[in-house]
């Protein structure tokens, strides 16, 4: 279970988020809401989590506002369409950090045949400092759920540092 691993480090983030008076929003993709479950499990985190957004389709990652440009010229598996996803879900929420998420967890998309299999792309943006954080892992774990968990590993390292 997550909570046994990083539970801790979750609340850490939580409460130096609480502590600065900042807040935080995601966008996922493959990682299903994963980041957004591990934050929200925390108590307090009404305080800095606004919104999390589970975004599987292009279509509704331009909906959300998503440059549809960047899916076309560097497909949706990419730290181009990551980006606009973090950006855009911190300024659709009025989010001091956005996290965005996108990927394949060992599953060939028959809807977005091109990009890296096996490759997580992670941004988180800072928007007081206008800034992109660029991650990416390979997850080649036998199941969604321990690629899922190796991905939750990385963000909640980084955020831990960046915040």
């Amino acid at each position: 279970m997550w909570y046994n691993s990083y539970g801790d480090n979750v609340k850490d983030i939580v409460n130096k988020l609480i502590k600065l008076n900042k807040s935080i929003s995601t966008m996922e993709s493959c990682t299903g809401g994963c980041i957004a479950n591990a934050i929200t499990n925390i108590e307090g985190s009404s305080e800095v989590f606004k919104f999390g957004a589970v975004t599987y389709s292009n279509q509704y990652k331009i909906k959300m506002g998503v440059n549809s440009d960047n899916i076309d010229k560097y497909t949706v598996y990419s730290i181009e369409v990551a980006n606009d996803m973090s950006k855009t879900i911190s300024n659709y929420t009025d989010s001091n950090y956005g996290i965005g998420i996108t990927g394949k967890l060992n599953r060939f998309d028959v809807n977005n045949p091109y990009g890296k299999d096996n490759i997580v792309y992670i941004s988180i943006y800072d928007r007081d400092n206008d800034k992109y954080y660029e991650y990416s892992i390979e997850v080649l774990e036998d199941s969604r759920d321990k690629n899922k968990n190796k991905v939750l590993e990385l963000v909640i390292d980084k955020l831990n540092s960046i915040i």
